[in-house]
């Protein structure tokens, strides 16, 4: 079994005290003993590898072995996803942070059936950042995703300007998605569309902004796997697989 993961914000001292949830949930849920292995870390690269000396009280007394830093993952990868309905926003975090993304921007699309506004905003992010945090301990990542503030359309095109790739993901492209030339360096940006597809007029922006369409394959994918379809292509392309 692999080394489970915690994030804590102190990983300095050759002893280290893991409490508070992330502590309740080791010592409780997890049931974690003296002499087992645990990874901590801060979430932006560095890890410290520890052994388990002492269980307390929804807490764990731990022996630093050894300490690193995990360079972050070159090229960056950034998926803009089309806010879809129900809980598949939460699926696509879930999914996109396990393969590997880097940047998730949800997107407030003319077509969304779901729309966030008011009150919702915090409450929606603050689950999309949750699925991404837990997902991120599940798949042993020392660089968690960054999950972006909610995006408008100009937003987007913004991103893709400054992008050295900007992709959209639609079904009318010619040019696949894993025919296109990648740059050597610099931020991919994919735009992932909601249920109920990308309007005409987010299209052009988004072109004019120096965005390519691309087609990721004959079939028509959920707004909800696209993103780690894509993710997948690229990740492999670029050899970070």
């Amino acid at each position: 079994m692999s080394v489970p993961v915690f994030l804590a914000d102190e990983l300095g001292g050759s002893e280290v005290i893991l409490d508070g949830p992330e502590g309740r949930h080791a010592a409780t849920v997890r049931r974690l003993r003296a002499g087992e292995r645990v990874d901590l870390t801060d979430g932006a690269g560095s890890v410290a590898e520890c052994v388990v000396r002492e269980v307390l009280k929804d807490a764990l007394r731990l022996d630093v072995l050894d300490r690193y830093a995990v360079p972050a993952p070159a090229p960056r990868l950034v998926v803009v996803q089309g806010l879809p309905k129900g809980d598949r926003g939460e699926l696509a975090v879930e999914m996109m942070t396990e393969v590997g993304v880097d940047v998730i921007v949800p997107w407030s699309a003319a077509r969304s059936i779901t729309q966030w506004k008011g009150d919702k905003v915090a409450k929606a992010l603050g689950r999309w950042r949750s699925t991404a945090r837990e997902a991120g301990k599940q798949a042993r990542r020392f660089h968690l995703p960054e999950v972006a503030d909610l995006a408008s359309t100009a937003g987007v095109a913004s991103l893709l300007a400054d992008a050295a790739l900007g992709v959209v993901l639609h079904e009318e492209a010619t040019a696949s998605l894993s025919s296109l030339e990648l740059p050597a360096s610099g931020d991919l940006v994919v735009v992932v569309g909601p249920e109920g597809g990308i309007a005409g007029e987010e299209l052009a922006r988004f072109e004019a902004a120096k965005a390519v369409p691309a087609l990721l394959g004959p079939t028509v994918l959920r707004t909800s796997t696209a993103g780690v379809a894509a993710a997948a292509v690229l990740l492999a392309r670029t050899g970070r697989w």
